[in-house]
């Protein structure tokens, strides 16, 4: 397949001080469209001098930006979200052309990232502080909710619109600036985000875009300017992020990796639970912090289980995630779907049992892109490298255990707690399992269990470092400090206070 001609394709700006910019002297990179495994566009890497320009204007915008009535901030984002629900077709199409997924899944990550943007209208009710009167004699006291300061975020590839808006709406909406530094392979929705904000009515310099890849993210994390950092991605990058962040002294929150389990009862309806895992372990080709990667067949559920998933995973239609019909696209580089596949490879090796394999799959007339066809192991045991790690591609394993009781004690030693499901018609066992299980998102007879944005998201133990998780109420207390005022108004006959420490009483 002919690749277009360098000069031909177009380079994604970044978006600094409320424009577009094509800065020079910096290092390009490919974006390519997973389907046809061909360079769309050409992407500019930041550099330390390029992300310092973004912090300085992001920081000139903020001294206007955070006196900003948050109602007048919150008429900003109400337009904002009307400019994104015209648009979500063409950005879900932008989606789907640098990630591979489906249209259909596309238009749904953008809406559920247009539902924190729709929260974040809120904000002069979430802002409020508190007052208390006469702590002492004639003394009164009132919290104030402030903005944090020059914010930055760094997202995933697999999320282009969705994650990126689990924390700017928020952060901005608090009265902060904010930069953005999505994945470099799919750069281009944050950018229509961008003018579409400025549109809607926003400041230069409150939301600026850079891209590139770990010079770009040093320079954010070493930067003084930078005062709070949101990370969604691998575990091993969330821990570096932190950790990196931390000294610097700033707030961090980092969402790690996922291994979300599926705990499947025998008094399942089988064929609602097959169907139900199916979708969250293959939509998006797997590329989900909170896809279902491993289930876990209770006693007598685990044979007719994989028979169905079986059945139903080799019956999905895999191919261009733009076309009609098609339920699975590709992954979304060809090293990703490599390691994907060298994961099946080694599973074989340790002695899983093989029951639909996806390697060597291809789509006539996209032979070049990176497809991989649904794979599926049973009988995999807790030591075997697809249980360990997080595989993130188009793969499930099934797990066998005798009792509800193996199964959350095997859930809770897995040292990823993100997002895990149970299936089952018996209350008493999912009020249980609710209440012992040590994962920070639980769904019963839900198998993708993403919460609505006024609630937070985020899982516990190695998949999230940091005290606070992202949107919902959670955001509001990331994006802001709270500062407290204590407060006298002394008549004439009111005594100073003395050399002792003051009492309030």
């Amino acid at each position: 397949m002919n690749q277009p001609a360098e000069s031909k394709i177009e380079s994604v700006p970044m978006w600094i001080n409320g424009r577009a910019v094509n800065p020079g002297g910096v290092r390009m990179g490919g974006v390519f469209n997973p389907a046809t495994g061909q360079v769309a566009r050409r992407v500019p890497y930041a550099s330390a001098a390029v992300v310092d320009e973004a912090v300085k204007a992001a920081t000139a915008a903020l001294a206007d930006w955070r006196q900003w009535p948050p109602l007048r901030r919150a008429r900003v984002m109400q337009r904002f979200l009307r400019l994104m629900e015209e648009n979500q077709p063409a950005l879900a199409r932008i989606v789907t052309s640098e990630h591979g997924k489906t249209i259909a899944d596309a238009m749904g990550s953008v809406q559920r990232g247009m539902e924190v943007a729709e929260f974040a209208c809120g904000i002069p009710q979430l802002l409020k502080g508190e007052h208390s009167e006469n702590v002492g004699t004639q003394v009164d006291t009132h919290s104030l909710r402030q903005p944090v300061g020059v914010c930055a975020g760094i997202t995933p590839f697999n999320f282009p619109v969705m994650v990126p808006m689990w924390m700017f709406p928020m952060a901005i909406a608090c009265g902060n600036a904010f930069i953005l530094k999505p994945s470099e392979k799919v750069p281009s929705a944050s950018v229509r985000m961008a003018e579409l904000f400025k549109q809607a009515g926003l400041p230069d310099g409150v939301f600026n875009v850079v891209h590139g890849d770990k010079e770009c993210v040093d320079a954010l994390l070493a930067h003084g300017g930078i005062h709070a950092v949101s990370f969604v991605g691998s575990t091993p990058i969330a821990k570096y992020i932190y950790e990196t962040a931390a000294r610097a002294g700033k707030r961090v929150q980092a969402l790690g990796g996922a291994k979300n389990h599926a705990v499947v009862l025998p008094d399942a309806d089988l064929e609602f639970t097959a169907d139900a895992l199916i979708g969250a372990a293959y939509g998006s080709a797997g590329e989900r912090c909170m896809a279902i990667s491993a289930v876990v067949a209770v006693g007598a559920a685990a044979d007719p289980l994989v028979a169905l998933l079986s059945k139903k995973a080799q019956a999905i239609r895999i191919g261009p995630g733009d076309r009609d019909g098609i339920e699975m696209g590709p992954l979304v580089t060809a090293q990703h779907r490599d390691k994907v596949a060298s994961y099946v490879d080694q599973g074989v090796k340790e002695g899983a049992k093989l029951v639909a394999d996806g390697r060597g799959f291809s789509v006539k007339g996209h032979e070049d892109g990176f497809f991989l066809g649904t794979t599926l192991f049973d009988e995999v045991r807790p030591e075997m490298t697809i249980y360990r790690d997080e595989i993130f591609g188009p793969v499930l394993i099934v797990l066998r255990v005798a009792t509800l009781e193996e199964a959350i004690a095997l859930v809770n030693r897995n040292p990823y707690a993100n997002g895990v499901a149970i299936f089952t018609e018996s209350g008493g066992a999912a009020r249980r399992f609710e209440n012992e299980i040590q994962v920070g998102m639980v769904g019963v007879n839900v198998p993708i269990p993403v919460p609505v944005a006024y609630y937070s998201f985020g899982g516990w133990k190695n998949s999230l470092f940091g005290d606070l998780h992202v949107h919902g109420v959670e955001s509001v207390k990331f994006y802001t400090r709270t500062k407290v005022v204590t407060t006298r108004w002394p008549h004439q006959d009111t005594p100073a206070p003395g050399f002792h420490m003051p009492t309030l009483g």
